[in-house]
């Protein structure tokens, strides 16, 4: 099995973005005890948390070679309580070294004191929300920060020791257009980050602006979101900038120069085993999905009373196992090998895929190289469509 990746919840914000589409929720910081207890209440009870499900312990014994504290916001946590969490991390899970170790952070919610004693708990890779370098459109979705604190971050975080840094751009803002999005490939490269992300806004009822633009209203900036074809020109020139300085597009929405790819998202795509902690998080062992309680305060709770905090689990059907290894391989750049379907799942259960294969090579949908298949280029922006071919087929 391969080794293992950590991913820890915290799902505070100092604000919540109008085109967030997560459950990181605003909290009085009078909360942030009694979450972090419970995440070590969590970690320190594995695998008893996995009884009642049916899950098999061997996971947690695996080596760990990634750890991602995502959100939210985690610096909000402060240095003493995230200091205590990766000290029982460390004492539950064989952390190998040379792990990287993934923290997101907001512009404006780490002092260079921070940067510095992250670096000593052995944090090595940021992940930093700038989404734009516009403070207009900056102030229209409810950021509290401004391009001036995203770049003032990134100093620090050079300044620190940080040498794997990475940025968050999101196409279809409020107020965007197609020269203020070239500002903002500009300024992040200016910035020289190891990795970018970009993100296309995603119209949904998840999102207050998404449900806003959906009902045609005017709160949030919901008139000023750029249209479809704005957002597709933005995605397609971000792909030609970033492929000619020198980025290398690994999956649909992320770039990174040679080397600097997240490990830790990589698992996601190739179907790798993943444990997840805190509010909402999920976990993967390859056979069985998990994820726990959403709701911050009821995850505290649970944990308090010493129940699990698992809200759901099933083992997947090998159809749904290779459903999986199509629609979320083949976000990847480089695609998925047939061959490696084969032997892992039957010739017969992946006969039947052989048909819808064909149909979308032909379609021009998927690029077809021997037993490896991948999205086409011209695909990218249609990736939706075509992964729902692989689900149910």
């Amino acid at each position: 099995m391969q080794p293992l990746g950590i991913y820890v919840e915290v799902p505070f914000c100092a604000s919540k973005c109008s085109f967030c589409n997560f459950s990181s929720r605003v909290e009085s910081g009078s909360i942030f005890d009694r979450y972090s207890n419970a995440l070590e209440q969590e970690i320190e009870g594995l695998p008893a948390a996995f009884e009642s499900y049916g899950l098999a312990e061997e996971v947690l014994a695996l080596p760990v070679d990634t750890v991602y504290f995502g959100g939210g916001t985690p610096p909000l946590l402060g240095v003493e309580r995230l200091r205590r969490i990766v000290h029982t991390l460390h004492g539950r899970f064989g952390v190998q070294a040379g792990c990287e170790f993934t923290m997101e952070v907001t512009p404006g919610s780490a002092d260079a004191q921070f940067l510095a004693e992250a670096m000593r708990l052995g944090m090595n890779r940021l992940s930093i929300g700038a989404q734009t370098f516009e403070d207009h459109g900056l102030r229209a979705v409810g950021r509290l920060h401004s391009a001036a604190d995203t770049c003032e971050l990134v100093q620090r975080a050079r300044s620190a020791g940080f040498e794997n840094v990475s940025l968050d751009l999101v196409a279809g803002l409020p107020h965007q257009n197609s020269e203020s999005w070239q500002r903002d490939l500009d300024a992040a490269l200016r910035l020289a980050p190891q990795h970018i992300s970009l993100y296309l806004f995603e119209i949904d009822q998840k999102s207050r602006l998404g449900r806003e633009v959906l009902q045609c209203g005017t709160r949030y900036h919901a008139p000023a979101v750029p249209g479809e074809e704005l957002m597709a020109d933005a995605y397609e020139l971000g792909r030609e900038v970033l492929e000619r300085e020198g980025y290398i597009q690994y999956e649909i929405s992320n770039f990174a120069r040679p080397g600097y790819e997240s490990r830790h998202n990589l698992k996601y795509w190739q179907l790798a085993p993943y444990v997840g902690l805190g509010a909402g998080a999920h976990s993967f062992d390859g056979i069985n999905r998990w994820a726990n309680v959403d709701d911050a305060k009821l995850y505290i709770e649970r944990l308090g009373a010493r129940r699990s905090p698992i809200e759901e689990a099933r083992k997947l059907s090998p159809e749904e196992q290779l459903e999986e290894f199509f629609f979320l391989g083949l976000r990847q750049a480089e695609g998925v090998n047939l061959q490696r379907a084969r032997e892992r799942w039957g010739q017969d259960r992946f006969g039947h895929w052989q048909e819808r294969i064909e149909a979308l090579t032909q379609d021009g949908l998927l690029i077809r190289s021997g037993d490896n298949i991948r999205l086409a280029e011209t695909a990218y922006l249609v990736s939706n469509e075509v992964f729902q071919e692989f689900v149910g087929a």
